[in-house]
């Protein structure tokens, strides 16, 4: 979330006062924003020493925790917002991410590189692995596991019992609903267990 006005939209999902999980928190921009703007409390999620740090630096609390290992320190409703953002194309196991992030939250925020993009889509069609600034990394040293579209997690999401509250795609600071599979680097979802 490096870029304000992203930081923002995402922010304004949600709720103020909320009890927020914030899981692959980074430096904890995000959740120290909430905490200071929205009234929000809450802990981050970081497995990366330095980002841990970053994160007690900024006064977030935050807990050392590989999300591969699932969310049972948790008991079911703990928080009103779940956020994963940028985290899923990391994990292995997404789906049962996904229905730990709707056990352990009333509300789930998800974001993610969307792979399509139509500037991915030109690229591929040229025969090459995209490189964009939602998808930085050269095909052989990316730390994604997977790339997904905008279209391809409304499928997951109802696969999962998940209602999709609200989505849109972001692209440089917009938020887009016409087309976002096409016209948006980033796909952003509300959701709630059904």
């Amino acid at each position: 979330m490096a870029e304000r006005r992203d930081l923002e939209i995402i922010a304004g999902l949600v709720p103020a006062g909320s009890r927020v999980l914030d899981l692959g928190c980074g430096s904890g921009e995000l959740l120290a924003h909430l905490q200071q703007h929205k009234g929000c409390s809450g802990y981050g999620i970081e497995i990366d020493d330095a980002k841990v740090q970053a994160c007690v630096q900024r006064g977030v609390d935050v807990i050392q925790l590989n999300l591969e290992e699932g969310l049972a320190l948790f008991e079911d409703r703990s928080f009103d917002v779940v956020l994963q953002l940028e985290t899923l194309q990391h994990l292995r196991n997404t789906e049962q991410m996904l229905r730990e992030t709707a056990r352990v939250g009333r509300i789930g925020i998800v974001s993610f590189p969307n792979f399509a993009h139509w500037p991915n889509r030109l690229r591929v069609a040229a025969g090459r692995m995209p490189v964009t600034k939602a998808l930085p990394y050269q095909w052989y040293d990316t730390p994604n596991i997977r790339v997904g579209t905008f279209a391809d997690f409304e499928v997951l999401a109802r696969r999962n019992g998940l209602a999709v509250t609200d989505s849109f795609g972001l692209q440089a600071g917009r938020v887009l609903r016409r087309w976002p599979n096409l016209r948006a680097s980033v796909a952003v979802f509300k959701f709630e267990r059904r």
